[in-house]
């Protein structure tokens, strides 16, 4: 048996599968792709997570969008997060092209063009489905540490939540947070210090410049309501497609606070929403994080933490969760333990910096008797990848350099006026485009605040009356007018002077 028939049983046999799958391409050997080699990642695993990942256009955003065209046809909804604004197009058929069919015949697997159903999510002022959270469904504790705050801070952002639901005041969005902060120093300064304790006037001036901090990212567009409702990313359309639902990002790159705030949010909403699903043979939704070194690189430790434990914990929801990123090292060790899939794209190695990176990244995969790992990291081609991924069993697959096929919707961005057909469409816009803004702590404290003003200035005015009544009607009362008079007080005088002597 040659050596290019051994590589081919070697695979054929680590990649099989019983249950349903996503062929990813076909492994290669010498460079080359060795036809009908199939990499297939089974459904059943990707729950498990995952991570892209390789410089700049080496095609991780094309994987992305093999994935997530996959994923759809198979009945499994898909977010994603569209920074760089290159993936709208998964709305439409793919042109097709020469070299796309030489790539297919290659892998052995033919190609046939697609489009995709979509749903627009917007963040900011772009148009599309409006993703919105109120502050109360934060929660005290995951606003706090997305704040960055410190355990008297934090004891101090739980006494508000309490003090809320103890007066049923609704924290809907940050102008709420900020009037029930000043309110507690202010004037609720002694209704605060009588039920919960005093409270530090430095601490919620931290607070308050903090979520300032926030408001400048463009926070206020996310908090509020009407609440975006994470079930609507689980939608299938009337051919049994998953949506995949794109949220537009690119007017938020340089507002990674922002990012990390809604992922987090969304992530937390997701786990508490979602039913425990157990060991399923496929997940409910999959949820790819483009850049996801600006979620990482603005997290506190507290913030990594609670990255960290949803990760390990969301997975039984029936939830994966896929990192893009240009380096695995953005990517936190206790996170990358996590896992399963790894499609890992070429590295270029210009530094020592960048070696030491590729020689980590190399230490993360299989041995593999086919490849020199580090060698292959630098040398891989345009639409090639490095893919370990994890059995039914949820065992490593053999290392497979794979030259992936393409994807079946257009690899290009929508036009203005597809875009605006597709939100127009959108039963989700229509649900969430309008802006509601009910009475809540703002609005009541502001009340409560403009009643006692209004109470205290009647008191003032009555004790002003009672002094002012008090002197006229001693400068009316004749016996009053004698008593104090100085001719009279001066008699008085004299009389006891005259009984001391």
């Amino acid at each position: 048996m040659s050596t290019k028939d051994e590589f081919f049983s070697h695979i054929e046999k680590g990649y099989t599968t019983k249950g349903d799958f996503i062929i990813m391409g076909a492994a290669m050997l010498d460079g080359e792709a060795v036809t009908n080699a199939h990499v297939k990642i089974p459904l059943k695993t990707l729950n498990r997570h995952g991570l892209i990942a390789g410089a700049t256009g080496t095609g991780k955003t094309k994987t992305l969008q093999v994935l997530a065209e996959n994923l759809s046809e198979k009945g499994i909804p898909v977010l994603l997060m569209d920074l760089k604004g290159d993936l709208s197009g998964i709305a439409e058929p793919s042109p097709g092209h020469p070299k796309i069919d030489e790539r297919h015949a290659k892998i052995g697997l033919p190609f046939e063009a697609k489009n995709f159903p979509v749903e627009i999510l917007s963040l900011s002022e772009q148009a599309g489905v409006k993703l919105r959270a109120t502050v109360s469904e934060f929660g005290p504790t995951l606003l706090s540490r997305i704040l960055d705050l410190s355990p008297t801070q934090e004891g101090i952002v739980a006494v508000v939540f309490k003090y809320c639901d103890d007066n049923k005041l609704p924290l809907l969005d940050l102008k709420d947070f900020k009037k029930v902060l000043q309110y507690a120093t202010g004037a609720g300064k002694a209704e605060f210090a009588k039920e919960y304790g005093r409270i530090s006037t430095s601490s919620t001036g931290t607070i308050l410049r903090k979520i300032i901090e926030l408001e400048q990212q463009g926070a206020e567009l996310f908090f509020g309501e009407k609440s975006f409702e994470v079930e609507d990313l689980t939608r299938i359309d009337e051919n049994g497609k998953g949506y995949i639902n794109i949220i537009r990002l690119t007017d938020i790159q340089d507002r990674p606070k922002l990012f990390s705030t809604f992922m987090l949010s969304l992530l937390a909403e997701i786990y508490s929403t979602f039913p425990e699903q157990g060991d399923s043979d496929r997940p409910e939704l999959i949820l790819f994080i483009d850049e996801a070194h600006l979620i990482f690189n603005e997290a506190s430790k507290a913030l990594l933490d609670q990255i960290e434990g949803i990760v390990k914990l969301i997975r039984s929801k029936g939830i994966g969760l896929y990192f893009v990123t240009q380096n695995p090292t953005d990517v936190p060790n206790e996170v990358l333990a996590q896992l399963g899939l790894k499609v890992q794209h070429a590295l270029r190695a210009f530094t020592a910096r960048d070696r030491k990176a590729i020689k980590l990244t190399a230490e993360n995969y299989p041995i593999s008797e086919y490849y020199d790992t580090k060698e292959v990291l630098t040398s891989l081609g345009i639409g090639e990848a490095l893919i370990s991924a994890l059995d039914e069993k949820g065992r490593p697959t053999p290392l497979a350099a794979t030259l992936l096929r393409a994807p079946m919707s257009r690899m290009d961005v929508l036009t203005d006026r597809e875009l605006k057909s597709v939100i127009k469409n959108s039963e989700l816009v229509k649900k969430y485009g309008e802006v509601i803004d009910r009475e809540s702590a703002y609005e009541i404290l502001n009340e409560k605040i403009e009643k006692a003003e209004l109470v205290a200035e009647k008191e003032k005015s009555k004790k002003t009356t009672r002094r002012t009544s008090s002197r006229r009607s001693t400068r009316q009362n004749p016996i009053i007018k004698v008593l104090t008079s100085a001719t009279f007080i001066r008699g008085v005088l004299g009389v006891l002077k005259k009984v001391l002597r």
